[in-house]
């Protein structure tokens, strides 16, 4: 609480301590005043500043936007038909029995490469040996009586001739002796069969191929020809690859395909870089009307087993190749209001929008039909920033396309 005094003049006055307190406030709030002052100033001049160099104009003039370039090249450029396909065994045997019988052996493991004539299964032999030996023994027996008719047939031609045998007895013999010779033929027919079921006890491989899924084992009972078969080969060196390309493509194809083989490349769908390369070998003889496109197939050796049959692939049909062709990496085509440009750098390091013509795009280039020519230098990366007439500083060793290529 402030004490009032009475001066000698009957007046009111404060102590000196108060005067003190009041002073020092005054003179905190001052300077208080002063660093506020200090702290505005210094923020409008950083933004002034900041101010001056927005954009690609800064206070002193233009400033240069940083890109990524590369030069338009002149090469051969194949034409393309792009398509899904699916890979085909070449061949595709079900392998089924010709008899039944109990499976006493399996030669092979699930999923093995197998070469024709490769034992697969055995079945138990012994009921086919007995009906060999036993079509072997009527042989044996109606062979014997054979050469006992013709005997009595050529005896009873000769009494017959002498005038000592009647014509009866000759006619019995001779019909004697034809009974015994086709008693022979059926016979030896019967031998035969019994040779052949024998052998179906014994299975092998009628191609080469890998194997599939094992869906009889050893002790099961097989039956001629039943509905499931004991395993499937598919044959994978070559294969096929199956793909559909629109009608409208047919007369190209057929053209092209008149004078030369037409090759086929396939690749691994999100994979870079071709996984086999292989020809047409066969164009359907009917346009599908449900889907308007044509079926073809391609031959591929698949010498290393990169194409599985079932697996889905891209396949490129090349028709034809177009030399002189001016292409630019993908990155440099750019789309506006009018269609296709690209940003064009000149020989004072200034950016112009020029339109183009574009074709097909393959392996990360794009064909340009119109508008560029080779050796001319494109913006890859860094387009958003320019503008018609901006000036541009070139970037180099910051990945693939950087700076200006050879």
């Amino acid at each position: 609480m402030m004490r009032w005094l009475w001066s000698g003049q009957g007046g009111a006055t404060a102590s000196s301590g108060n005067y003190g307190r009041i002073g020092a406030a005054a003179r905190a709030t001052a300077k208080l005043g002063i660093a506020v002052s200090a702290w505005c100033a210094a923020a409008l001049a950083l933004a002034a500043g900041a101010g001056c160099n927005r954009g690609p104009h800064g206070a002193f003039g233009p400033q240069s936007v940083p890109v990524l370039v590369a030069k338009a090249q002149q090469k051969t450029v194949a034409t393309r038909l792009h398509a899904i396909g699916r890979v085909e065994a070449f061949s595709t045997v079900n392998i089924k029995a010709q008899l039944d019988g109990i499976v006493t052996e399996v030669h092979f493991k699930e999923g093995q490469e197998v070469k024709r004539g490769d034992l697969l299964f055995t079945i138990d032999p012994r009921p086919f040996q007995a009906s060999l030996r036993q079509a072997q023994a009527n042989l044996a027996k109606d062979q014997a009586q054979e050469v006992q008719a013709a005997a009595d047939e050529a005896r009873y031609a000769y009494l017959l001739k002498q005038g000592v045998g009647s014509q009866q007895q000759y006619d019995q013999a001779h019909a004697t002796a034809g009974a015994d010779q086709a008693a022979v033929a059926a016979d030896q027919a019967a031998v035969q069969t019994a040779t052949l079921n024998l052998g179906y006890t014994t299975i092998r491989a009628p191609i080469d191929g890998r194997t599939g899924n094992l869906l009889v084992h050893q002790g099961n009972l097989v039956k001629n020809n039943a509905d499931t078969p004991m395993v499937v080969i598919n044959q994978t060196r070559p294969v096929y690859v199956d793909f559909s390309v629109p009608e409208q493509s047919l007369p190209d194809v057929r053209t092209n395909m008149a004078a030369h083989i037409l090759p086929v490349e396939v690749t691994i769908p999100g994979q870079q870089g071709v996984l086999e390369k292989g020809g047409l070998s066969f164009v359907d003889n009917s346009v599908d009307t449900q889907t308007g496109t044509i079926e073809l197939k391609g031959q591929f050796a698949n010498r290393d087993g990169k194409l599985w049959p079932g697996q889905f692939v891209d396949a490129n049909l090349i028709l034809n190749e177009r030399p002189d062709t001016v292409v630019v990496p993908s990155e440099a085509i750019q789309t506006g209001t009018d269609g296709s440009y690209v940003f064009v750098v000149d020989h004072e390091m200034k950016v112009q929008a020029r339109p183009v013509v574009i074709g097909e795009s393959a392996d990360g280039q794009t064909v340009v039909e119109r508008g560029l020519k080779s050796g001319e230098t494109v913006v890859t990366d860094g387009q958003l920033r320019l503008v018609p007439g901006a000036r541009v500083t070139i970037k180099t060793g910051l990945g693939p396309g950087g700076g200006v290529p050879s």
